[in-house]
């Protein structure tokens, strides 16, 4: 008995011989129906079994020799899908590297933008003089029984004297709605007393002198004001009388400050000049000469801004 051979088991040209053989059979079939209905069909003479046998083989052969040409498209296609699939992934690789740059470059255009801001905003620098003080202010000498009274160039070491001087006849700035204007001391009468800007001798003889390197009221730094305490209007006479807690209320064209006296008053020398040195915090400092009709010293008075 014949081995029965399963399909998958043929080999292509087996599959196609055995094709062209069923289609053989299933024309011949036709035939004889055909010759058996009366209906017969001239066949040429060189065209019989034999002939036949060869054009299915000449079939067979031409289909076999067509299958390596199938074979090489499908390489070629299985090919072309790999470049696609290739293509494809250089796409996306190129849209993340382009959604990388943009997102990379925001990132960057904010951080310079910050930088700009950062350097743009600047914070509120403190006044300071183009030259220290070498005495402090509001010396003169004691005024005699006619009133005369004159600054008191002694006080100053002879080698520094014309830097003083230079410093002296400095311009004053532009008055400004934020700059002091007027002082209050309730504690001992002093009410509204006008403040100028700068602390030389021709200033005081109008009020209250600011220094010209101390920041305007309620501003970070040490505010220094002067004035005299037996001479043009006594406005500092009585700051000995002074004691913590009391109030220094400092007014601007726009608003008014008030300072708290937070230490007892200091007696030091003219040259003692650190006092006058700025500070973190928005504090006040009153300077004046002492004792009344002495004048050989100096009394300081130092407070600090009280909270809104």
């Amino acid at each position: 008995m014949a081995k029965r051979v399963r399909p998958e088991e043929l080999s292509e040209r087996e599959l196609n011989r055995l094709l062209a053989d069923k289609k053989r059979a299933a024309r011949k079939k036709r035939l004889d129906a055909f010759r058996r209905s009366g209906r017969i069909l001239e066949v040429s003479p060189w065209l019989d079994e034999t002939a036949t046998s060869a054009l299915a083989e000449e079939f067979i052969i031409d289909e076999t020799r067509e299958a390596p040409a199938t074979q090489a498209e499908m390489k070629q296609e299985r090919r072309k899908r790999r470049f696609d699939r290739l293509l494809l992934v250089i796409e996306i690789a190129a849209i993340a590297g382009l959604v990388f740059l943009v997102f990379n470059g925001v990132s960057v255009v904010q951080e310079l933008n910050q930088q700009v801001a950062a350097a743009l905003v600047q914070p509120t620098l403190t006044p300071t003089p183009l030259i220290r003080a070498v005495v402090l202010p509001s010396g003169h000498t004691p005024p005699t029984s006619e009133g005369n009274a004159r600054f008191n160039v002694s006080e100053i070491p002879e080698h520094l004297r014309p830097l003083h001087e230079s410093f002296a006849s400095a311009p004053p700035p532009v008055r400004r709605d934020e700059q002091a204007h007027y002082l209050s001391i309730p504690a001992i009468n002093v009410i509204n007393a006008p403040i100028v800007m700068g602390d030389g001798w021709e200033q005081l003889k109008k009020g209250v002198g600011q220094y010209l390197g101390s920041p305007d009221p309620g501003q970070n730094g040490n505010l220094i004001l002067s004035a005299h305490n037996d001479i043009f209007g006594q406005i500092f006479r009585d700051l000995d009388q002074l004691e913590v807690g009391d109030e220094i209320i400092v007014y601007t064209n726009i608003r008014s400050y008030t300072y708290v006296i937070d230490r007892k008053p200091d007696i030091v020398e003219p040259t003692f000049v650190q006092v006058m040195d700025q500070t973190p915090d928005p504090t006040v400092t009153l300077i004046s000469c002492y004792p009344y009709l002495v004048d050989n010293k100096r009394i300081v008075i130092k407070g600090s801004l009280a909270g809104d």
